[in-house]
C-alpha cells in the first residue's frame, strides 16, 4: 500500500504548504511547485482505494487516446469527461492521441534536419506527414531486446505538446509528455505533467499511464517496472479541500490487480482488460473547474 500512502502524503502535503492562486476557471487552487513520486508496479495496480476511481471511464479515455482521433464523437457514447472542452460536433482544439499517433511533421525541414520515414504516414484525406510516436516506442523497445545498446534506449520520448496548438487551445495538454526507461528486464516509464489536479485528475493519470506501461511491457517482452510521476503545479481546488480531508481519515485497502488479454497491442480492445480485486471505499464528488 506504499502508493497510497504516497498520494495521501501529496495531498496532505499540499493542503499544508499550498499557495492560494486564482486562475481561469474562476475556481482558486491551493498551490505547490514540483512534486514527484514513483510507484513500484509489482505491487499492485495503482488505483485509489480511499475513494471510488471509475475505472470504466479511464479504460476508455486511454483507448481513445490510442485510438489518434482528434475528436470525442466515439468517446461520448461512453464517458462526458471531455465534453467540457469540445464544441457540438465533438471537436478539440488538443487531442492528446492525435498528437500520440499522427504528430504533424513538416513536408519539407531546414537543411540537415532528417525525419523518421519509418514511422511517418500520409492522411489520405489531407495529405499531410504524421509520425506514429506509440509504433516508434514499440518497435524500438523490440529492438532494445534485441540489442541492449540500441541508440534509442535514451530516445523512448512521446509528446502531446506542439507548442503552436498550445499557445491557441482552450486546455493544451497537461500531461504533456513521458518517456520509457529500460532497466534490465524492467520497463519504466516517467510523466511529467505541467498541470496537476490532485483530487481528480490526478488518480486518473496514475491509473492511465501506468496501464499504458504495462500494456507495452506485455507487448515488448519486458516485465512492468516503475511509473515515476513530477507534478510541476500540484494543485487542489478550494471546493475539493473537503473531500481530500475526508479521504485523509480512510485507511486505505490493498491494491487491484490487472489482466491484460494475450494478444498484439495494436488489437487490444477495451474488452481485453481487466481489472480484478478492486474494493475503494464510498465515492467522493469532487466538481470539475473548467
Amino acid at each position: 500500500m506504499k502508493f497510497m500512502r504516497q498520494y495521501l502524503d501529496l495531498v496532505k502535503y499540499v493542503l499544508d504548504n499550498g499557495v492560494r492562486k486564482v486562475n481561469r476557471t474562476g475556481v482558486a487552487t491551493l498551490s505547490c511547485f514540483s512534486a514527484f513520486y514513483k510507484i513500484d508496479l509489482a505491487e499492485g495496480y495503482p488505483l485509489l482505494t480511499t475513494k471510488k476511481i471509475y475505472f470504466k471511464s479511464m479504460l476508455r479515455e486511454l483507448f481513445w487516446y490510442l485510438s489518434g482521433e482528434e475528436h470525442i464523437r466515439n468517446l461520448r457514447q461512453y464517458t462526458k469527461i471531455w465534453d467540457a472542452w469540445a464544441d457540438e460536433e465533438g471537436h478539440l482544439e488538443t487531442a492528446y492521441g492525435r498528437f500520440w499517433r499522427r504528430y504533424p511533421v513538416p513536408e519539407k525541414g531546414l537543411d540537415g534536419e532528417n525525419w523518421g520515414s519509418r514511422w511517418v504516414t500520409e492522411d489520405p484525406v489531407t495529405g499531410m506527414k504524421t509520425f506514429d510516436q506509440i509504433q516508434y516506442i514499440i518497435d524500438s523497445l523490440k529492438e532494445i531486446r534485441e540489442n541492449p545498446e540500441s541508440p534509442s534506449l535514451r530516445r523512448l520520448v512521446v509528446t502531446a505538446w506542439h507548442p503552436a496548438n498550445a499557445a491557441e487551445s482552450k486546455l493544451p495538454p497537461c500531461h504533456y509528455t513521458f518517456c520509457f526507461n529500460v532497466s534490465g528486464n524492467k520497463l519504466n516509464c516517467h510523466l511529467t505533467q505541467r498541470s496537476a489536479d490532485i483530487a481528480l485528475g490526478v488518480p486518473f493519470n496514475i491509473a492511465c499511464y501506468s496501464l499504458l506501461t504495462m500494456m507495452i511491457a506485455k507487448e515488448t517482452g519486458f516485465v512492468p517496472g516503475e511509473f515515476a510521476h513530477t507534478l510541476i503545479d500540484a494543485h487542489i481546488y478550494e471546493n475539493h479541500i473537503e473531500g481530500l480531508k475526508e479521504q485523509l481519515k480512510r485507511t486505505p485497502g490493498p491494491l487491484p490487480q490487472i489482466r491484460i488479454a494475450d494478444k498484439p497491442f495494436n488489437e487490444l480492445t477495451y474488452d481485453d482488460i481487466q481489472l480484478i480485486g478492486y474494493e475503494p471505499q464510498d465515492f467522493i464528488r469532487f466538481d470539475v473547474a473548467v
